[in-house]
């Protein structure tokens, strides 16, 4: 069993940043493909970014390309989400995922292909 607890959000104005994090309970995150998606109020859960096993690669929803940094230390069992230029687009529950991989490259941008999730974290980004 995985268990993956967020944290870092809150409430910031457009144009600050803010970084989530994502702290797993497992032995080793090493083995799992990791992500974030986030689900604003009345709106489908939305896939933010992926990052493979490795951290050699990851893909980026176009909403937050250049602006969304992830990052992984898997001896922390650790994921991080830089976020930067927030924008009241950005206000949402950002929750992380984690799914078994063995591929050293792999990304999955859908939310049925992961198998284990957080609470989530809310991120509130005013005007």
């Amino acid at each position: 069993q995985v268990h993956l607890v967020e944290s870092g959000g809150g409430l910031v104005q457009a144009g600050d940043s803010l970084r989530l994090s994502c702290a797993a309970s497992i032995r080793t995150i090493s083995s799992y493909t990791m992500a974030w998606f986030r689900q604003a109020p009345g709106k489908e859960r939305e896939f933010v970014v992926s990052i493979s096993y490795s951290g050699g690669s990851t893909s980026y929803a176009d909403s937050v390309k250049g602006r969304f940094t992830v990052s992984r230390d898997n001896a922390k069992n650790t994921v991080l989400l830089q976020m930067n230029s927030l924008n009241p687009d950005d206000t949402a529950v950002y929750y992380c995922a984690a799914r078994p991989s063995h591929y050293y490259y792999r990304t999955y941008d859908g939310p049925n292909q992961y198998d284990y999730w957080g609470q989530g974290t809310q991120v509130t980004v005013s005007s």
